[in-house]
């Protein structure tokens, strides 16, 4: 009997339920997740929202601490470190250990934290954090290894720097005020040790109390009291025998450290002296003041503001007092702090100051106090990033390397800035990695006044190349003065560039586009402007009757298509007869400067594409920007529809709302869109109720087709009159011309009655989007057109009868089948996603062709078909045809007749009928739609091989030798273009030899990534290849298919591991989440290679300059003033400690200051063993409950995982040589084994031989 195996009967089952094998040859992909590792490389910018700053005068690093627990470390140009603290406390103070390579922070949480700053990458050596106290300042002597922590409370205490552990000496703020004194002094708010006796610490309250406090006694020395002004800063001079404090009046104490009963000077630097009888004059607070010395003049007297409060509309400043010269130095910003910066760190010695840096809010600025006038120092770092408000950010990778050079030259024209100090900047110090990338970056930021800058993100730096202003080409006020756009009516919102022509094309929140081209010499030019109307809204129709009959239909003479319709007019049975319509096309929001125009060298607007205002409201921002510089193609879509542009022939070839992109094939009920105004319900809805009224309304049948103007020009108006005929309508009292369709169109006058001169002449568009198929002649152009809006018609009539017969019993119902169960009522669909390519863009074609790819917001991907005429003289007078796959020609002439008889048999009968059900059954002939969960956000095409197809391009070429070369060589450029024609025309119509070829060689892979979910598509079979569903909880940000970095093979010594050699074409598709998940799948399997818990989404900042790139490189901006890059490369963070910068060199410290004989001998300052004073023998242990030592990852394990990488390999190197011994030697063991072998054989038969030499055969 045979046994029964459960286990055989389960494996049935699933293979039988499993997927047919796909019938396409498997692709080999390389990827996989060893290569991918997710990373910070390097942060640029201005430290947002500074709050603490410190210098190392040995080292010369500079510190900046922020609000976020963030600090920056700057050295020389090029050197640049960010960490991080693991909460966002904010940063209080900074205080370096002078030439010792480390960092004290303190925060907000009563938290200190010493850094390692000897590593690439600092890290936390110790923290401490305080429990009971909240720390208010901490002050560290120069080589002393003693921290004295001020607190709220009054009290001082001391911490080993070295080990973070407190001491048990306190100075208690009872112990440090008077017996007789009842009230608190307050928090400390400054602590200076005395600069020749290091046993006098002063520390200043914020009352204004002030206690010279003995340290050897625990006593108080001397009080110093000024309790009638709050104290801020103290400040000693170099000599030890006075010292100076700022106080919130504006005034300044010099005290003689000697006579504490009376201040030696008390004055208002700024403040007019007080008459007898009356007040001072009442001025704003000195929050710091500074008193370096020098050895030849007078000392120099730094402080913050104190200006009267009289003068308030002046802005914050910094005064330089030197003598009786007083210098009042305006910033642009508040002052958060400044330091005064000398070459030697010894308090008691001369400090003789060469600059001062001043932390602003928003700046950084270092004055040269060398230099007559004080002028400032050019800063070299990108901290300009911000000098308006970062909107948009673009990466470019890999890029042509010859575009830097080219930006350089152009941009180092605009930075010749004058009244700039003529010495090198101060800070410099650290000094860059030793490797750095092998492919260019460019970073390109859109600010909010319309600005663009090219910046170069080579390796892991940032130099500002080029600045673009795009508003220099309007006029300074805009035409109509909306509040939503009063603030920044120039802001870039998305940018668009080829990088081999250097083509540009931006997009600004007025709803303008511009195009730009790259040209080294300086032009003049007209700005060429085309005006769009891109709205899309529902009618207000009436019912019809059930009995009603269609409306005859006009003659074809009557139609003309508009070339910003794109030539397919839609239907609207009935208008409303007020005056409405004229005035619902306005005009731009910004309003370009007319005449002749100089352009610099550099980028040069060849045209500004403008979006028009409707029925008084402004248009909505633009979602997505394309460009093509082969086709000569823009197109740009938003929330109402889609547009595209000929930037060669300046017309609008296009110019439809998304509904009406879908044709026929509309998978969506649409409802009432955005709308400034709701619409009431139609008026003739007899017996319905208001519900039926709203689902009336909601009906696709209600749209209204998009009434595009392409107005180019006074000139147009003559084009206007011959849109009419003579069985065209026309209302007489407001003076609109009713086309045979019902679309209403303003006139041009009156659209441009404000205009002061005309703009230059262009010809009419009339490279507009046709049907396909239209190689007939233009009767019969107008015959079709008019023969779809009879068939639209027909079927707007069948659908309003259809609900009215249902609403018959007094209730509505809507049929829900299974092609109607996925489908949502929708109100607006925009465009999101555009990319210009060659590809298949129906089932039946054989070859590919150019065309344009369509991407909604609510996850439709719909194709456009461009027909471009060849290249040369004839693109530029010959028509560009435009073709929505979603019309046919074909189709609708087929399906109009059974249109209307199901109409009649509609009518007679009263049947229901499933309209989408119908048209669902006509998509596959219709053309590409194709339809994911979510906003489309990126759609890539590759070929074959899972290869890349890159958008085709012109290279760019210099305008005056590209001049010449068509003078000297015509016949060799005629003969260029013919040859390009030829290879079009052969790739275009060469049939394959065999269908295994075809199936090949013709085969294209689309992946297209929404918010939910990512599909590969084949091409030309339409067939999903690949799916995934990336998300069910959140939702994609961002997402692109992007290249990885070049590999190399490397081979192990040591162990016989290879790493998989990756090619250099190879892509994945890289998407970053809601959740701050970064991750990555190999095309074209989709096969997740990488989820990592990078970055939560906290603002929307973060995802709207969220930039993939090539090489695995990415960017965002982090903070309102700074750029994070990231890199998803795994070869990339191998050798990013290479590339990072080293902080810490090792410097020798200068010598202190020699003591004179007599100075010595006639006082003699004490000499204070500090380790006896703090230490755990004469003060004991501090209580636990005070403060926590938490122990950091900075020391020891820090430097040893920093140097792990080189040590392994040198480890792996010194394995292998070991090895390489042990093995020679062990082969040279068994060659002396085998040698003494063979001598023993060799004598033992030596000696058999010499037995047996002598004996016959029957001796043996």
């Amino acid at each position: 009997m045979k046994k029964f195996n459960f286990k055989k009967v389960l494996d049935g089952l699933t293979s039988s339920s499993a997927p047919p094998a796909k019938p396409e040859t498997e692709i080999t992909e390389t990827l996989g997740s060893e290569h991918f590792q997710v990373s910070k490389t390097v942060r640029h910018g201005f430290p947002y929202q500074p709050t603490a700053m410190a210098y190392d005068p040995v080292q010369h690093i500079l510190a900046i601490g922020c609000k976020s627990g963030s600090i920056r470390l700057f050295g020389r140009p090029g050197v640049d470190c960010h960490v991080m603290h693991d909460n966002d406390a904010a940063v209080l103070q900074l205080i370096f250990l002078v030439n010792e390579g480390a960092l004290v922070s303190v925060c907000s949480d009563d938290s200190l934290h010493l850094w390692n700053l000897r590593q690439k990458r600092p890290a936390i050596l110790h923290s401490l954090k305080y429990n009971r106290e909240r720390i208010t300042y901490c002050h560290l002597p120069f080589q002393s290894k003693w921290l004295y922590i001020g607190t709220e409370r009054g009290n001082v205490h001391i911490a080993n720097i070295e080990s973070f552990v407190l001491s048990g000496y306190v100075i208690n703020w009872n112990k440090a005020i008077e017996l007789s004194q009842r009230t608190h002094p307050g928090p400390v708010v400054s602590l200076s040790d005395n600069p020749t006796d290091s046993s006098k610490l002063l520390i200043g309250f914020e009352t204004g109390m002030i206690v010279q406090w003995d340290l050897k006694t625990k006593a108080a020395e001397c009080r110093y009291a000024c309790e009638q002004q709050t104290l801020h800063s103290l400040a000693w001079h170099h000599e030890g025998k006075q010292f100076m404090c700022s106080h919130s009046d504006g005034s300044l104490t010099v005290w003689n450290y000697r006579s504490p009963s009376k201040p030696a000077q008390v004055f208002q630097p700024h403040g007019h002296p007080a008459q007898k009888g009356s007040k001072p004059e009442a001025c704003r607070p000195i929050m710091k003041v500074a008193w370096p010395t020098q050895r030849t003049g007078d000392p120099f007297i730094v402080f913050s503001d104190g200006l009267p409060y009289e003068r308030s509309g002046r802005r914050p400043c910094i005064t330089v007092m030197q003598g009786k010269s007083v210098t009042v130095l305006e910033m642009e910003y508040p002052v958060v702090n400044f330091l005064p910066v000398s070459s030697t760190p010894w308090p008691n010695d001369f400090q003789d100051p060469y600059a001062i840096i001043v932390l602003l809010e928003n700046d950084l600025v270092v004055i040269d106090l060398t230099t007559p006038g004080y002028p400032c120092f050019q800063n070299p770092y990108p901290m300009d990033l911000h000098e308006s408000p970062v909107t948009c950010c673009t990466y470019y990778a890999d890029c042509p390397p010859e575009m830097i050079p080219a930006f350089y030259t152009v941009g180092s024209r605009q930075q010749k800035k004058t009244g700039f100090s003529d010495k090198n900047w101060p800070v410099k110090g650290g000094e860059w990695g030793t490797s750095t990338c092998s492919y260019p970056e460019i970073i390109i930021t859109g600010h909010a006044d319309g600005s663009l800058k090219f910046w170069d993100a080579s390796a892991v730096t940032l130099q500002l190349l080029y600045k673009l202003r795009t508003s220099k080409i309007f006029e300074k006020q805009p035409l109509n003065q909306s509040t939503e756009y009063e603030e920044d009516p120039f802001a870039i919102v998305k940018i668009a560039m080829c990088c081999e022509s250097r083509i540009l094309c931006v997009a600004g929140t007025s709803g303008h586009v511009i195009v730009y081209r790259y040209n080294k010499v300086e032009t003049t030019v007209d700005v060429p402007t085309l005006e769009i109307a891109l709205v899309y809204e529902v009618d207000d129709l009436d019912s019809p009757d059930t009995d009603q009959i269609p409306p005859p239909m006009p003659p074809p003479s009557s139609s003309v298509g508009s070339a910003g319709s794109g030539g397919m007019p839609s239907p609207s049975p009935h208008h409303s007869t007020s005056s409405e319509g004229a005035e619902k096309v306005g005009s731009p929001l910004l309003k370009v400067k007319s005449g002749p125009q100089k352009m610099v060298p550099g980028y040069q607007v060849d045209l500004c594409a403008q979006l028009v205002t409707v029925e008084g409201e402004p248009p909505s921002q633009i979602l997505c920007l394309a460009i093509n510089s082969l086709y000569g193609l823009m197109a740009f879509g938003n929330m109402q529809g889609l547009a595209i542009v000929d930037i060669i022939q300046k017309t609008t070839l296009l110019n439809l709302g998304t509904p009406d992109l879908y044709g026929s094939a509309d998978p969506y009920t649409r409802t009432q869109p955005r709308s400034p105004q709701r619409k009431k319900p139609p008026a003739g809805l007899g017996d319905l109720g208001e519900a039926q009224a709203v689902e009336q309304l909601q009906s696709p049948q209600r749209r209204k087709p998009l009434k595009a103007l392409s107005k180019l020009g006074e000139s147009e108006i003559g084009e206007q009159e011959r849109c009419r005929s003579p069985t065209t309508e026309r209302d007489e009292s407001n003076g609109v011309c009713l086309s045979p369709t019902g679309t209403t169109r303003k006139k041009l006058a009156d659209i441009k009655r404000n205009r002061n001169q005309p703009r230059p002449r262009m010809s009419k568009a009339h490279s507009t989007a046709s049907m396909e198929g239209n190689g007939g002649d233009d009767s019969d152009d107008m015959n079709n057109s008019l023969s779809m809006s009879w068939g639209s018609s027909v079927s707007r009539l069948f659908r309003t009868e259809l609900i009215k017969a249902d609403s018959k019993d007094g209730s509505f119902s809507r049929s829900r089948s299974s092609s109607m169960s996925s489908l949502e009522n929708v109100s607006a669909e925009g465009i999101n996603c555009l990319s210009f390519t060659e590809s298949y863009t129906r089932k039946t074609d054989p070859v590919t062709s150019p065309c344009l790819w369509v991407g909604t917001t609510l996850g439709s991907v719909l194709v456009i078909v461009l027909n471009l005429p060849p290249q040369g003289d004839q693109r530029l007078t010959q028509p560009v045809i435009v073709s929505p796959s979603g019309h046919s020609p074909e189709v609708e002439k087929e399906e109009r007749n059974s249109r209307k008889a199901k109409f009649a048999s509609m009518l007679n009968h009263r049947l229901r009928w499933s309209v989408m059900k119908h048209r669902s059954a006509r998509w596959d002939h219709l053309g590409t739609i194709l339809r994911l969960k979510g906003a489309i956000l990126a759609m890539s095409f590759l070929d074959c091989n899972g290869m890349t197809i890159p958008p085709l391009f012109a290279k760019w070429e210099d305008p005056k030798k590209k001049d010449e070369n068509r003078e000297t060589k015509d016949g060799q450029s005629m003969n260029q273009r013919r040859g390009w024609q030829q290879l079009q025309h052969l790739h275009r119509q060469k049939a394959p030899s065999s269908p295994t070829t075809e199936t090949i060689s013709d085969r294209q892979f689309v992946v297209i990534c929404s918010e939910k979910q990512a599909k590969v598509i084949s091409l030309p079979s339409q067939t999903c290849a690949y799916k995934l569903n990336i998300t069910e909880t959140s939702f994609v940000c961002k997402a692109d298919v992007v290249s990885i970095a070049k590999h190399q093979s490397k081979v192990g010594h040591s162990t016989n591991l290879t790493k998989k050699k990756v090619r250099n074409d190879s892509v994945c598709l890289a998407c970053f989440l809601a959740n701050g998940h970064i991750m990555t799948f190999s095309l074209p399997s989709l096969r997740p290679l990488l989820d990592s818990d990078f970055l939560p989404l906290a603002d929307m900042r973060i995802a709207q300059t969220f930039s993939f790139s090539n090489c695995g490189q990415a960017l965002y901006l982090c903070t309102p003033s700074e750029i994070q890059r990231i890199t998803l490369a795994a070869d990339t963070c191998e050798s990013l400690q290479e590339m990072l910068c080293e902080l810490f060199l090792p410097v020798d410290t200068p010598e202190g200051p020699k003591q004179s004989f007599f100075k010595g001998l006639f006082s003699s300052p004490s000499i204070v063993d500090k380790e006896e004073l703090f230490g755990e023998a004469a003060s004991g242990k501090a209580s636990r409950s005070v403060a926590k030592h938490i122990p950091g990852t900075g020391g020891i394990e820090g430097v040893k995982a920093e140097s792990g990488s080189a040590m392994a390999e040198v480890q792996k190197a010194r394995m292998a040589l070991v090895e390489r011994g042990e093995k020679l030697s062990e082969l040279e063991e068994r060659t002396e084994a085998l040698k003494v072998g063979s001598e023993l054989y060799a004598s033992s038969a030596h000696q058999v031989m010499e037995k047996y030499k002598n004996k016959k055969w029957y001796q043996l």
